[in-house]
């Protein structure tokens, strides 16, 4: 019989592509999930890891048997929601890791929701960048997530996730005030291919948005500016160091100071938000009704 535990074990090394790694993320030792993954080799009788480099991939068999894992996890996420709900399980803690942004968009107004019609539900928020709080939720550190689509997220087909689309918001065009087409009332990427940018990191989901609106445009955009920090970003704006694409509800509330917002002309760049919990989990007593408030606060933000 296969243990569900070391099914675990072996999705988290697929996921991490490490044994180190995977171990950090499930919180226990390198030598204990070796001698999970060893333990469960002999439990099906096949060779389940191949060592290449410093990290390890799966065999066919392994594949096979990880295609399974998505499944039985799945079904045992039901299992424990529907007991959950069985024994009334109103009052309990959920995590929710997602984005400053969308913390401020959409999660602390759906505290404030939750807080008369579910009391005993408590709601602790983890600031996590769009592509660090879906490992959270696989590896179980976070029981929700508030990401957004980024290169190599999850497709929505994955099995191992539930997504609930919240909303989609364009990028503004920032340019410093004496920019020669400050004066325009909207200006195209391909316009701005000759500037110096400023923008997020590489691995931050909205460098990613930058990278590819540019690409359609047809050039690289030459980043000599990176933070993570779009505060930061708009005052680099504002001293003429450089252009940037930032998100339209991070401008909001903020001193825009020797900037023009200018939205983009042809395709724009956009954000897509979503809720994510681990496959089977959706409808825990307690992760559904924070999934409600989200989209139920996601459906009145303001039409851009």
């Amino acid at each position: 019989m296969i243990d569900a535990r070391r099914l675990r074990v072996l999705r988290a090394v697929a996921d991490h592509r490490t044994v180190t790694a995977a171990a950090a993320a499930l919180y226990l030792t390198p030598s204990a999930v070796s001698q999970q993954l060893t333990v469960l080799e002999q439990e099906t009788g096949h060779a389940l890891l191949i060592r290449s480099g410093r990290g390890v991939r799966l065999t066919a068999a392994g594949e096979i048997l990880v295609g399974h894992a998505h499944t039985v996890i799945a079904q045992l996420e039901r299992a424990e929601a529907e007991l959950a709900a069985y024994a009334g399980g109103t009052a309990g803690e959920v995590t929710v890791a997602a984005f400053a942004t969308g913390i401020a968009e959409v999660v602390a107004p759906a505290l404030r929701r939750l807080s008369g019609p579910h009391p005993g539900i408590r709601v602790r928020v983890r600031d996590a960048e769009g592509d660090e709080s879906l490992p959270l939720v696989l590896d179980g550190r976070a029981d929700l997530a508030v990401a957004v689509e980024y290169r190599g997220a999850p497709h929505e087909d994955d099995r191992r996730l539930s997504r609930t689309p919240l909303y989609a918001e364009p990028f503004d065009a920032v340019l410093p005030a004496a920019h020669p087409l400050a004066r325009l009332p909207d200006v195209a990427l391909a316009e701005l291919a000759g500037n110096d940018w400023a923008g997020p990191y590489p691995g931050n989901p909205c460098h990613d948005v930058l990278q590819l609106a540019c690409e359609r445009a047809g050039f690289e955009p030459r980043l000599a500016h990176s933070s993570d920090d779009f505060h930061a970003v708009v005052a680099l704006a504002g001293a003429g160091a450089g252009v940037a694409l930032v998100p339209r509800s991070a401008l909001r509330g903020m001193e825009l100071k020797d900037v023009v917002v200018r939205p983009v002309r042809g395709p724009a760049a956009t954000r897509r938000v979503f809720a994510a919990v681990r496959r089977g989990a959706e409808g825990h007593p307690l992760i559904r009704p924070v999934l409600d408030a989200l989209a139920s606060v996601a459906a009145g933000l303001p039409a851009d």
